[in-house]
């Protein structure tokens, strides 16, 4: 095998003996009454791992049957492509902006709302669920339906538990066909989850108040739904994912989750300041310069970080790579300092990290002042 081929095996090996072991974990922890909640959250890296190692499968050999019935590899592609945010090329910000306008939100009210026979008590009606993980909003129900991938309408029908069971039902099969294990290996955040962190009671509250209270206020509630999205992603990744790990160790998983979700929300925030200024406030131009304007977020926004990017995200190493200098025996594949000459791993890791925490702490004083 070449290294590329190393590379790419040894990316899709961690990520499906990672999906192992949540699946185990996700059973046995403190905290599995909340497991739905993590699943919300869990559901686009889980649909990227599968969607980007079945492309590079199929190029290996293309008589590989199909891992996912034909409803199931859609699914798994819109949650996938959720994660690009504001990058999504076929949608854009508009796009985005329009599909949880026109499609999430009104599935939402359909199903939640003018439910109650008393008319003057519909007003107590709520639509927006919110999850929050020590005390900061890692998912809410808007933001579940766009990343698990599935139509709105469909996914809120009543009965529509086992559809959603059996897709995911169908990745289990496919991380077990890749080497997925669930008898072994170290323990994931979800062992290391306290149950009395997650919110005792479910937060409800109807979205359109809400999303006119929140980020850049009454003015946008469009760009704001996608903000939400934005900070849960953040919080998800700053309070739980890294739960457990290894201080002195780069777990690649835990790694590629982090930083990928770091570098989408930088750029979407950086797209959204460039492309829509006249709708954004002062305060809100000003939280964003403020995110992007760090030297750690410079460093993971330089174009030099792309092709960085794009080894996580595709497992592939970038063409123009010098394949001598690459070492699959060290972390991250001996990559950081090619692409990032003044740090070594550890370093960079400790960069992307500080910027995980800096980002997550504006974003949570920009959506709640």
């Amino acid at each position: 095998m070449t290294v590329q081929d190393d590379a790419v095996a040894l990316g899709i090996r961690s990520d499906a003996t990672y999906a192992g072991r949540f699946i185990r974990d996700l059973g046995e922890s403190r905290a599995a009454d909340h497991g739905g909640i993590v699943m919300f959250c869990l559901a686009p890296y889980l649909s990227l791992f599968v969607h980007e190692s079945y492309r590079k499968l199929k190029v290996i050999d293309p008589a590989l049957p199909a891992p996912l019935s034909t409803d199931a590899e859609a699914i798994v592609a819109r949650s996938r492509h959720s994660l690009k945010l504001f990058e999504d090329n076929r949608r854009g910000i508009e796009g985005q902006l329009a599909y949880f306008r026109d499609e999430i939100s009104p599935a939402h009210a359909a199903r939640f709302l003018n439910n109650t026979w008393l008319k003057a008590a519909r007003f107590l009606e709520t639509d927006l669920g919110l999850y929050s993980y020590d005390g900061r909003i890692i998912s809410t129900t808007h933001a579940a339906t766009f990343h698990l991938g599935f139509d709105p309408v469909a996914l809120l029908e009543e009965g529509s538990g086992p559809n959603l069971q059996a897709v995911y039902e169908e990745y289990g099969r496919y991380f077990r066909a890749l080497g997925a294990r669930t008898d072994s290996g170290t323990k994931t955040f979800m062992s290391h989850l306290d149950p009395m962190r997650f919110d005792q009671r479910r937060n409800d509250v109807r979205s359109t108040k809400y999303y006119g209270q929140v980020f850049n206020g009454k003015g946008t509630p469009d760009i704001n739904r996608l903000l939400m999205v934005l900070r849960g992603l953040m919080n998800f990744v700053d309070s739980v994912v890294a739960l457990g790990a290894d201080a002195n160790g780069v777990e690649y998983t835990v790694f590629k989750m982090r930083f990928l979700t770091l570098y989408q929300v930088l750029g979407s925030l950086q797209l959204l300041h460039d492309e829509r200024p006249g709708d954004l406030t002062a305060r809100s131009t000003s939280l964003i310069e403020k995110i992007t304007g760090t030297p750690s977020a410079s460093l993971i926004m330089d174009r030099s970080a792309k092709p960085f990017r794009n080894t996580l995200m595709h497992y592939n190493l970038d063409s123009r790579v010098d394949l001598a200098r690459v070492d699959v025996t060290h972390p991250l594949f001996g990559l950081v300092p090619i692409y990032f000459p003044s740090y070594d791993t550890a370093s960079f890791v400790e960069a992307v990290d500080s910027c995980i925490e800096e980002t997550t702490s504006v974003m949570e004083e920009w959506a709640t002042a």
